[in-house]
């Protein structure tokens, strides 16, 4: 594990899990090895109740928008285990490194429906979810598994912080199955799992 990450951890753990009142289920669902964890987005604060539920033992691992790798943030940013995605250009420089990093045993992080919500809500017409995180997990051959978080969105209002790790979605159907076919159903599952989690909290 990353120094930085688990200092960053040692250090946020107190204020998280005191001040924010975390508290986790389904830890017992998380593979040993490798695998995607893929949740719902509502805040930059999302990061910290997904991970600090499986420290010391595990380190999440998340792409981060190329335009911040700058001279200051990049070596703190890398320490930490976090690499570089040119968002909207299909990078699949990216997707390479994060399937590399699923088959040495890590978790990748994603968040696919691509940006934040506004406030905290579903938009009335949403983007179709994207289906990064399913190409991720089909290529590596690991498993694609579901999480929701709750409470980030109202961060100022000391809202207690829930997150929720569900069981793998089932993708054995899929295999030899056309790419893009294969990563748009098993999106659509990983959606329908997030939202029930989600609901669950």
């Amino acid at each position: 594990m990353s120094p930085v990450y688990l200092l960053a951890g040692a250090i946020s753990w107190p204020f998280v899990k005191v001040g924010f009142r975390l508290r986790a289920h389904g830890r017992e669902h998380l593979p040993q090895g490798g695998f995607v964890l893929a949740a719902n987005h509502t805040s930059n604060f999302d990061p910290w109740p997904l991970g600090l539920p499986l420290l010391p033992r595990r380190q999440l691992r998340f792409m981060a928008k190329v335009e911040l790798f700058n001279p200051v943030l990049a070596p703190i940013l890398r320490a930490g285990g976090v690499f570089p995605v040119r968002r909207g250009e299909g990078d699949l420089e990216a997707i390479e490194r994060a399937v590399e990093l699923v088959r040495d045993g890590e978790i990748v992080v994603m968040f696919p429906e691509g940006t934040r919500r506004k406030k905290g809500l579903r938009k009335k017409h949403q983007a179709r979810p994207h289906t990064g995180a399913a190409r991720i997990a089909l290529a590596a051959e690991a498993p694609l598994v579901p999480a929701a978080v709750k409470g980030t969105e109202r961060i100022t209002r000391l809202e207690p912080l829930r997150v929720a790790y569900g069981e793998p979605i089932a993708l054995g159907d899929l295999r030899g199955v056309e790419i893009g076919q294969a990563a748009r159903e098993a999106t659509r599952r990983l959606m329908a799992a997030i939202a029930e989690l989600e609901a669950s909290l």
